[in-house]
């Protein structure tokens, strides 16, 4: 089991930053991906960034050199750094644990919302 916490989402106008924080409830090295999606009103869930618990990061194309994610294997949490924001970033924005032991299984936040203003 994982528990996932995200925070730091909110209110910034367009080019401005952010910075979420997904607190897992265990270490982040005994989950082998730990990856934000994101999802806008009317849209499907989409994949922003990945990071491997080999260290391995990964990026959407839309994000690439705006984001970016790393961790703090100390606090057990993974961040996502955004910056130069758009209107189109503006979703709600969830932590994904996928855990491969017997089976793969995946567990999720709750989401935190990141609305950017023009």
């Amino acid at each position: 089991q994982v528990q996932l916490v995200e925070s730091g989402g909110g209110l910034v106008q367009a080019g401005g930053s952010l910075r979420l924080s997904c607190a897992a409830s265990r270490s982040i090295f005994s989950i082998n991906a730990i990856i934000w999606y994101r999802q806008a009103p009317g849209k499907l869930r989409e994949f922003v960034a990945g990071i491997t618990s080999g260290g391995n990061t990964n990026y959407a194309d839309s994000v690439e050199g705006r984001f970016t994610i790393s961790r703090d294997s100390a606090k057990n949490t993974v961040y996502l750094q955004m910056s130069s924001l758009k209107p189109e970033d503006t979703a709600v924005y969830y932590c994904n644990a996928h855990v491969v032991t017997f089976e793969a299984r995946d567990y999720w936040g709750q989401g935190t919302q990141v609305t950017v203003s023009s």
